[in-house]
């Protein structure tokens, strides 16, 4: 674990002391000082120096980069040199603008993702407590308590009070990563899941929103609609604080953000999230029609990028349809299932990878909570939104579990367990296709462990762990 406080004593006295710092902040991964003599620090003894990954000069600071926990450092300088701590500001690092292009613009919609997300884990790690608390003692395991009793009805509230009410977290989340008013954000979110408008789900009743039609749907789990409405009024209330007096915009710019985002929001954003599901899902759909065991593999490796995104339920509604018509499914609910166990190993291979003993610790968390609750929101969340390589051991595992299911006509029978007992599923079809259900399933966790080992780390998030 890296010492913080030795880390902070050592970087101030490189940069000439507290008497020499004029100011001192930090963003996500790096301390900025304010010197009054720039030419103090020598760049080289910094880099030496245990926990610094790096420094910059830039913009008249100097930057002295340390990593994910710049916080605990910057706290112990502050601390150190009798400096007023200041809130972490955004992490830009000072070069100059980057071109747009496909992979600068797909990894600041990751660093958006990732930054909103990453503020959500206590809710996802708190909540997937109970859920697994709730499948050992229930009747699947242990068998301590009922499906009917109260204690196993509270532990299913817990859990959904989180996960299905995330629109409404993501939003406060989002607008906090984008500056904007946080208190709107969650409105983008919850005005999708009043009572009174999820209630008109299945009816005839025609809904608009001054006068647009406005298609209803169940809203619930999914962040999709609310990521794209977040980043919408961020420019909307910019624009009204930027026009509206001073005396005026504490009524005017809220209410106005939401005049313009309420019919943006119901009329196009969300259903745009729905039917971009619905694309996505019936797309691949068609391509299991011809792609045989291929498909299984295409679907194991993006299954869990669908459920983060709630474009899963389309294909969970195909796999009941076909275990009610022909008694089995051996494409979505085979895909989805192999590719739980992947996010099981990226949770296992960071766990293993890991020598901080609090990240250590979250990531056993993660692991637990996944294998024995069903809940790889947390791994997903807590190590491949934050770390972002982890994703791609993800893909390599599930494709790979999903091949050898494929190929091995793998089919499961019920829809059952979403934690280790989901291999039950594969009894029915007898003893090759559970033994074949269980090797993919393995495959898949034991081969994103290994990539996440290996390759999920740079070293700048290795020198942050240690």
């Amino acid at each position: 674990m890296a010492d913080n406080k030795k880390i902070a004593q050592n970087v101030l006295e490189a940069v000439g002391g507290k008497d020499n710092v004029i100011q001192v902040t930090h963003c996500m991964t790096r301390l900025r000082f304010n010197l009054k003599d720039q030419n103090i620090p020598e760049d080289a003894k910094l880099k030496e120096i245990k926990g610094v990954l790096g420094v910059v000069r830039s913009g008249g600071q100097y930057q002295v980069i340390v990593g994910q926990n710049v916080p605990k450092v910057y706290e112990e300088i502050c601390q150190i040199g009798g400096f007023a701590a200041k809130a972490a500001i955004e992490e830009t690092l000072d070069g100059p603008k980057e071109k747009l292009t496909v992979k600068t613009a797909g990894g600041k919609i990751l660093n958006y993702l990732s930054g909103s997300m990453a503020q959500l884990i206590p809710g996802m790690i708190g909540t997937a407590m109970f859920k697994t608390i709730q499948v050992v003692a229930g009747p699947d395991m242990l068998g301590l308590v009922t499906a009917e009793s109260s204690f196993y009805l509270l532990c299913t509230i817990l859990y959904n009070a989180f996960f299905y009410f995330i629109p409404i977290f993501l939003g406060y989340s989002a607008a906090k990563r984008l500056g904007c008013s946080q208190i709107l954000g969650m409105l983008m979110g919850s005005m999708l899941l009043v009572p009174d408008f999820t209630a008109l789900v299945g009816t005839d009743f025609s809904f608009s929103v001054y006068g647009i039609p406005a298609p209803v749907a169940d809203y619930g789990q999914t962040i999709v609609p609310v990521i794209l409405g977040v980043w919408i009024l961020s420019y909307v209330e910019k624009f009204f604080r930027k026009i509206i007096p001073d005396v005026l915009s504490t009524i005017f710019v809220p209410f106005l953000s939401l005049v313009v985002m309420t019919p943006i929001n119901f009329c196009l954003l969300a259903p745009l999230g729905s039917r971009l599901g619905n694309l996505i899902g019936n797309g691949l759909l068609a391509f299991g029609e011809f792609g045989g065991f291929l498909a299984v593999a295409v679907v194991a490796a993006l299954w869990e990028f669908l459920v983060m995104t709630g474009m899963h339920a389309v294909l969970i509604v195909f796999a009941i349809g076909g275990i009610m018509t022909n008694g089995f499914d051996n494409f979505v609910l085979v895909a989805g299932g192999i590719a739980t166990w992947a996010a099981y190993g990226i949770a296992l291979g960071a766990f293993l990878r890991q020598k901080d003993k609090e990240e250590k610790a979250l990531s056993f968390g993660y692991f637990v909570s996944g294998i024995l609750g069903g809940v790889t929101e947390p791994a997903l969340y807590g190590i491949g939104m934050r770390y972002k390589r982890p994703f791609i051991a993800l893909l390599i595992g599930g494709a790979v579990g999903g091949l050898y299911a494929g190929i091995t006509h793998v089919a499961t029978y019920v829809m059952g367990a979403t934690n280790f007992l989901g291999v039950l599923g594969y009894v029915s079809g007898g003893t090759a296709n559970l033994v074949n259900g269980i090797i993919a399933s393995l495959l898949a966790m034991i081969i994103t462990a290994a990539c996440t080992y290996f390759f999920g780390f740079t070293k700048e998030d290795q020198s942050a762990n240690n």
